[in-house]
């Protein structure tokens, strides 16, 4: 049920001296983009006749697309807290539509909205709650971002050690002033390295809330005179970044149907062939969890990001966990994605990956406890045990072979994701790097 009318945005504006509402909404790329209006536009904005210029963004080349119309979301009406409280800013995120009135079939988000209805249709609802790590670093004096900081506090240290603690605490105040149930936060492992768990959500809203998610904490760490990155690996001998997933699937009735006290690990049928879809497509999905060149520097053993492909209730070097709650906490995890990624896309492709399982009965391979860093990957030929890919190109590869993915993206989605990404990698190629350097100039 809507919480908002436009009427009630109108008197809401009027009654907070909202003077300027940003429209928002996000790229091919995971890119959060806006368009400003002022108040005096915002029943023009609310009747869905404000048209941008799409041209020259990511996975928008036609030139049939450069007037695309912006459909805000009424309830994802928001004030930012961080702005003025004299003539106040608020946000709503909007989908994306062409002149003939029909949902233009590259706008991420209502890739995610077909998915969900997809899963509604078979009885579905799908809850998702991601847990998201990051960096802060400090910046140069003109406010370029560096990769340095005096941080060396580690897991769920505080402070003094932990020097990222204010910047992290006024983080979670801002989100709960914006109406987020932030359930912890805490110092990650490597140095400078944070996370903020925030409550399950249905998932159209838990990848809103993502986004907003990402805004909000960039835009709190500058005020504290930091940079916060989600850049999947940003330091060489750290552990990366991850967004690990947690997924529940419900009927009707909110009873969670991954659960079932009979089974020796507490889960359900439907749980297993949900599971069993996940880790079928998990390689062609690779390029949509983990879109950058830089995911894969953090997808390597030795540093808590998982490789294999595989499930376990306790060990963390495969991709999928199920956490020790059960019952109507019982929850599927997958711990592969970063949060460089359009988070519609991810829970779109995990979600349709899902069904898949359930349609065709697709059970995983069995449970694998042991922490498979221990085995070499020359060893898992023999044992059966594959390994997500292992760049950029290989995902790529993935991908172009996994004809479910790409459809559940759609056609021209996909051929454009894939041409943007090929470029990206032959730009990569073709640099140069301090490593190459460092290795190679005095002794060639």
């Amino acid at each position: 049920m809507a919480r908002y009318t436009k009427e009630m945005i109108l008197q809401m504006a009027k009654e907070e001296d909202v003077e300027f509402i940003r429209l928002q909404f996000t790229d091919m790329s995971g890119t959060l983009r806006n368009m400003a209006v002022t108040s005096s536009q915002l029943e023009k904005a609310l009747d869905n006749e404000c048209i941008f210029d799409a041209s020259t963004l990511d996975g928008f080349s036609g030139e049939d697309e450069n007037e695309l119309y912006l459909y805000p979301d009424l309830d994802s009406f928001a004030i930012l807290p961080w702005r003025p409280q004299q003539g106040k800013v608020a946000r709503m995120i909007c989908d994306i539509y062409q002149p003939d009135g029909t949902f233009y079939p590259e706008c991420s988000r209502g890739i995610l909205k077909r998915v969900l209805e997809e899963a509604k249709s078979m009885g579905y609802q799908f809850v998702a709650g991601p847990e998201c790590e990051f960096f802060l670093f400090h910046t140069e004096e003109d406010g370029t971002p560096t990769t340095l900081t005096h941080d060396r506090a580690g897991y769920f240290d505080l402070g003094p050690l932990d020097l990222g603690e204010n910047a992290r605490r006024d983080m979670v105040l801002t989100l709960e002033d914006m109406g987020f149930e932030v359930e912890s936060s805490y110092h990650e492992v490597s140095p400078g390295q944070h996370e903020i768990d925030f409550h399950h959500c249905k998932g159209l809203e838990a990848a809103d809330s993502l986004m907003t998610f990402k805004f909000a904490v960039r835009t709190i760490a500058k005020r504290h005179g930091l940079h916060a990155t989600f850049m999947p690996k940003p330091v060489t001998d750290s552990n990366g970044s991850g967004l690990h997933v947690n997924c529940i699937l419900r009927d009707e009735l909110g009873k969670n149907l991954f659960f079932d006290e009979s089974d020796e690990k507490g889960l359900s049928k439907t749980a297993y062939y949900f599971m069993g879809g996940i880790l079928k497509h998990i390689q062609g999905m690779s390029l949509i969890t983990n879109p950058l060149v830089n995911s894969y520097k953090r997808l390597v053993p030795g540093y808590e990001a998982p490789v294999f492909v595989g499930w376990a209730t306790k060990s963390k070097s495969q991709i999928i966990r199920i956490p020790a709650a059960r019952g109507n906490r019982t929850k599927i995890e997958l711990r592969s994605p970063d949060a460089s990624a359009n988070p519609y896309l991810v829970l779109a492709a995990i979600l349709a990956a899902g069904l898949d399982g359930i349609r065709n009965k697709m059970m995983p391979p069995a449970c694998m406890e042991e922490n498979l860093n221990n085995l070499s990957l020359k060893e898992n030929p023999e044992t059966g045990i594959e390994t997500l890919p292992g760049n950029l190109q290989q995902a790529i590869q993935a991908f172009e072979e996994d004809a479910f993915v790409q459809n559940v993206l759609g056609e021209d989605f996909s051929r454009r994701y894939i041409e943007m990404k090929k470029a990206e990698w032959k730009e990569y190629i073709q640099q140069v790097s301090d490593w190459e350097i460092s290795k190679y100039l005095y002794r060639i």
